[in-house]
């Protein structure tokens, strides 16, 4: 004799054998508690799952919360005025809110870029071509250019008696950091006056990356012949190291590609890729704060810019500029969110001319669409990438 299968139907009456049947109006109302409660079940999932959906649509996607903190990078340099104002005056720490700001000074671009793509940082302030540079090497994947900050400021300042490019045959100069953004500038401009450099060194004319402290001290010692700088270190040689200026570089951007005459991009913003991704929230308020510096920057009084920039100086750096030095460096440079975009195809020629950097597509280095939500203008990335 076979027995009843012990997983009998759903909704089924279960029936053993040998055992009496139940009348059927008991069965019937076994059936009525048992449709009841499969009917208060069913309502109750439903609400569970109107509950989960507007939970979810509430609550940030997963991975995309805002960070815990953000690890910013900059330079001690005037051109890096919307960083130091930023940290100083607290625009950026505000906008962030609850996510911790943490901030590290460099010397130069490169550097930077290390510590960005070995996670050490998630943003900086860079030079452009250290940004082209990093993106071409990892095909696209490593950083955005999110935002400008300063256009002009760099200047080739070399000893009283050097008056024309002819006399630098022979001739040792400084800059920052070998395939930072003046030393692509001096090796494509030194090529256009017909001389060889070498990034490994040697060649007609000899190029020292060296930090810019030491290039001063080097200078007054008569171990170097000039130095292609940004400011205010162009300044500190020609007001206290007596320098004279061979090249401003914004007598060779004729505004063509930037669309402003002498203007050309000094001083970008650029994040993690990865960072971005993740964190979109605190990109957008980092920009927040970005913007209300660069703001700031361009309607305060000249006295008073020149005191906050000094103090945030001497904190980054140790020690405060003479007042002539400071004055002197703005008068060369222009802040702006507008990273100029037009101009980055004849930053990457200078960079694969000078041998720092190879030929590359870069469409995709700028992403503007959070600095455009937040800035009083749209700015254009020129086709090279998201605006």
């Amino acid at each position: 004799m076979s027995s009843a299968p012990e997983n009998p139907t759903p909704g089924t009456t279960r029936i053993v054998a040998g055992e009496p049947a139940k009348p059927k109006r008991k069965r019937t109302v076994e059936i009525a508690v048992a449709v009841g409660l499969a009917l208060l079940i069913g309502a109750g999932a439903a609400v569970a799952s109107t509950v989960s959906r507007n939970n979810d649509a509430a609550a940030p996607a997963a991975g995309t919360a805002p960070a815990a903190e953000l690890r910013l990078g900059y330079f001690g340099n005037i051109t890096h005025g919307p960083a130091l104002v930023g940290v100083t005056k607290g625009f950026i720490a505000k906008e962030l809110g609850q996510t911790k700001l943490s901030t590290q000074v460099f010397n130069a671009g490169p550097a930077a870029i290390e510590a960005l793509n070995a996670g050490a940082i998630d943003a900086t302030y860079i030079g452009p071509n250290p940004a082209i540079n990093s993106f071409v090497k990892s095909k696209g994947d490593s950083v955005s250019i999110i935002a400008g900050a300063a256009s002009g400021g760099a200047q080739l300042v070399v000893r009283p008696d050097i008056t024309s490019p002819a006399d630098l045959r022979g001739k040792k100069l400084a800059t920052p950091q070998l395939g930072g953004t003046q030393d692509v500038a001096l090796r494509a401009w030194l090529g256009k006056q017909g001389y060889r450099t070498s990034p490994a060194g040697g060649g007609e004319v000899t190029i020292n990356p060296t930090e810019n402290a030491q290039t001063l001290k080097l200078f007054q010692d008569g171990k170097l012949d000039g130095a292609w700088l940004p400011e205010p270190w162009a300044s500190r040689l020609v007001l206290q190291a007596g320098a004279k200026v061979l090249v401003d570089e914004k007598d060779l951007w004729d505004g063509a590609l930037s669309g402003i005459p002498g203007e050309f991009p000094t001083t970008v913003l650029i994040v993690n890729k990865k960072f971005a991704a993740e964190h979109p929230d605190t990109v957008k308020a980092l920009l927040k704060g970005h913007v209300e510096s660069v703001d700031w920057l361009t309607k305060a009084p000249g006295a008073e810019k020149a005191a906050v920039l000094n103090a945030a100086l001497k904190e980054s750096g140790g020690a405060a500029l003479p007042a002539d030095v400071v004055d002197r460096s703005l008068q060369n440079i222009v802040f702006t969110v507008d990273p100029l975009a037009g101009t980055y195809q004849k930053l990457l020629q200078d960079g694969v001319d000078a041998g720092t950097t190879r030929q590359a597509d870069i469409n995709g280095l700028f992403d503007l669409t959070a600095l455009n939500s937040v800035a009083a203008t749209k700015i254009s990335a020129r086709g090279l990438g998201k605006d």
